[in-house]
């Protein structure tokens, strides 16, 4: 990866990715190939955070669409969020890897809440740390939530794993001739719309200087290779 001196890393992965193979909800095989890639890339020395999208359970837009009050849907998704978040922790936790679920909206008999101070002290311990339910608040998507904590955290980049290998001028879905960025601006991604994230959630990582590394996570050591310098990414970064 083109980023010297990382240390501490969020890791953005959309909800979608735990499903595998399947149409919805989690594919535990799934989940436990990338919890394989967690730790080894926190066994490379980083000090990791996650935040993991709801769209695989439940989509707030989705349902908005149908009829259902939008912030009614989004606390739904947010619900979805931390039902992610202990699946990975469990996963994480089966592999030797102390981990930690904080949730933006309190509920003990689940997780912790989000407290930033005891947050950043479980990553100095070499937990990982999940973030669940966004930023707790409707309107946001959990892109904007892991750029916020991203920010709280003091992260040195933000790894978004998607289904697409980096940012391209276009669809690649629809136009295989779409071309990919090695490194782009955040202005352009904003001025494009490009769609790499939700624009509330670039903008806050521009103002933090905190690079966007999107990549595919579909690809087995993938994470890793990001990591490493190799594979296929595209780095979003001030100019």
């Amino acid at each position: 990866m083109l980023l010297p001196d990382t240390k501490r890393i969020l890791l953005k992965l959309s909800g979608e990715v735990l499903m595998g193979e399947q149409q919805f909800g989690i594919d535990p095989s799934y989940v436990a190939r990338l919890a394989e890639e967690v730790k080894a890339a926190k066994e490379s020395g980083l000090e990791i955070c996650l935040v993991i999208g709801g769209g695989n359970i439940f989509r707030g837009m989705a349902a908005a669409a149908r009829g259902l009050e939008r912030t009614t849907g989004d606390y739904m998704g947010m619900l979805a969020t931390v039902m992610n978040a202990l699946a990975m922790q469990a996963a994480l936790e089966q592999l030797g890897v102390e981990t930690r679920v904080q949730s933006a909206i309190p509920m003990p008999a689940v997780c912790e809440a989000y407290i930033r101070r005891r947050a950043v002290r479980h990553l100095e311990k070499g937990r990982v740390v999940i973030f669940a339910a966004g930023t707790g608040n409707p309107f946001f998507t959990t892109d904007t939530g892991a750029a916020l904590r991203a920010a709280e955290m003091g992260c040195d980049a933000l790894l978004k794993g998607t289904s697409v290998d980096g940012v391209y001028d276009r669809d690649p879905k629809l136009f295989p001739n779409a071309t990919r960025f090695e490194t782009i601006s955040y202005d352009r991604v904003l001025s494009d719309n490009l769609k790499v994230m939700d624009a509330s959630a670039v903008a806050l990582c521009r103002e933090n200087d905190i690079p966007i590394v999107v990549f595919s996570i579909r690809e087995k050591g993938n994470v890793a290779a990001v990591l490493a310098g190799e594979g296929i990414q595209t780095i979003v970064r001030n100019d």
